[in-house]
């Protein structure tokens, strides 16, 4: 078993119109036992810029917090929020600085750019970059939730209908998956706010 399977984990981000979702599973567990039902995965950046990390669980605590002192140091130094594409450039550079002992992470990014328009990238554990226009997937069952995504995913969702399809997509995944599950979490970011709301899974 990879290190990045170690806890599990299961995060898509998807682009709807003018809104951007993004989603995860909330286990945490040791391999196959399963330790906490609550796990957080995706971090909030700032009003328009979310961020999963799916992998080592000691690694994605330790990466939130780093980011956290990274992005507030940019913010009092040019005085003003980080873009996402700003965001990604740094993550991006932060893991290839570690790319000897890199941390076990797999980011995905999610967010809103300075005209609204909906912004989705993705990295491997050294920090090489992959954008996509329509959604990007991370964790365990990587195969499913790009089956699903594939299925489900249409141009131009409205919030409601991305938060529909992002949660169905999460939720049929996880269920072939015994690293990933026990509920789930979404995000919608819009030009007016966060919509967040918590999903219920099989509780096995």
């Amino acid at each position: 078993m990879s290190i990045l399977e170690y806890n599990g984990a299961a995060i898509i981000a998807m682009s709807g119109k003018d809104c951007v979702g993004i989603a995860s599973d909330n286990r945490l567990g040791i391999q196959y036992q399963t330790v906490a039902m609550d796990f957080k995965k995706i971090f909030k950046m700032n009003d328009k810029l979310f961020v999963g990390l799916a992998g080592l669980a000691s690694d994605v605590q330790t990466l939130d917090q780093l980011l956290r002192f990274r992005m507030n140091l940019y913010e009092l130094r040019e005085e003003r929020e980080m873009t996402p594409a700003v965001f990604t450039n740094l993550l991006s550079n932060m893991l290839y600085e570690k790319r000897f002992g890199p941390y076990f992470c797999e980011p995905v990014i999610a967010g809103l750019d300075e005209k609204g328009v909906p912004y989705l990238s993705t990295m491997d554990l050294i920090g090489a970059q992959a954008a996509a226009k329509d959604f990007v997937v991370a964790g365990t069952c990587e195969g499913n939730l790009y089956g699903m995504c594939e299925t489900l995913w249409k141009p131009d969702l409205e919030k409601e209908e991305l938060f529909e399809t992002l949660a169905q997509a999460l939720l049929a995944s996880v269920d072939r998956d015994a690293l990933s599950g026990w509920g789930g979490v979404v995000h919608i970011i819009t030009k007016e706010g966060v919509i967040s709301r918590e999903l219920k899974g099989r509780q096995d």
